[in-house]
């Protein structure tokens, strides 16, 4: 079990902030995901058809799970699991930006503004786990 001093409180709290915002944003893009996958096909340059639509509300779904997951981590979690959860949302979001723009076609504005979002929270929980901490 690890001691618990100011600076790991001050840390635990913007790992909670970053998770907390992750989940809204992960669960407006599920809200997306399930109400109008063809607008998010559109704006990721994607061809529509019932197949990729049933495949992007199946990814909304499982947003919501993650969105939901985070939240309660943010909000309930031991000091433990939110440095966990930081350390799988670093490698993840920025999986997320990398594997966004190998979408298999031509890259769109909303494309590259998504994956920048993925890359920004990446760095947002590296800046929390291995940035230089407060006294």
């Amino acid at each position: 079990m690890s001691k618990t001093t100011t600076s790991n409180q001050s840390q635990s709290s913007r790992i909670r902030l970053v998770l907390r915002t992750g989940a809204f944003v992960f669960g407006l893009s599920a809200i997306a995901l399930i109400a109008t996958p063809d607008v998010f096909n559109n704006l990721l340059g994607l061809p529509n058809g019932p197949d990729l639509e049933w495949a992007m509300r199946m990814i909304g779904i499982t947003l919501v799970a993650l969105a939901g997951n985070m939240f309660s981590v943010s909000s309930r979690g031991s000091e433990d699991s939110v440095v966990f959860s930081a350390r799988v949302m670093l490698i993840s979001a920025f999986a997320l930006g990398v594997i966004t723009l190998c979408v298999p076609v031509p890259l769109t504005w909303f494309t590259i503004a998504y994956a920048v979002i993925g890359f920004g929270f990446s760095a947002a929980y590296a800046l929390v786990l291995f940035g230089k901490r407060s006294r």
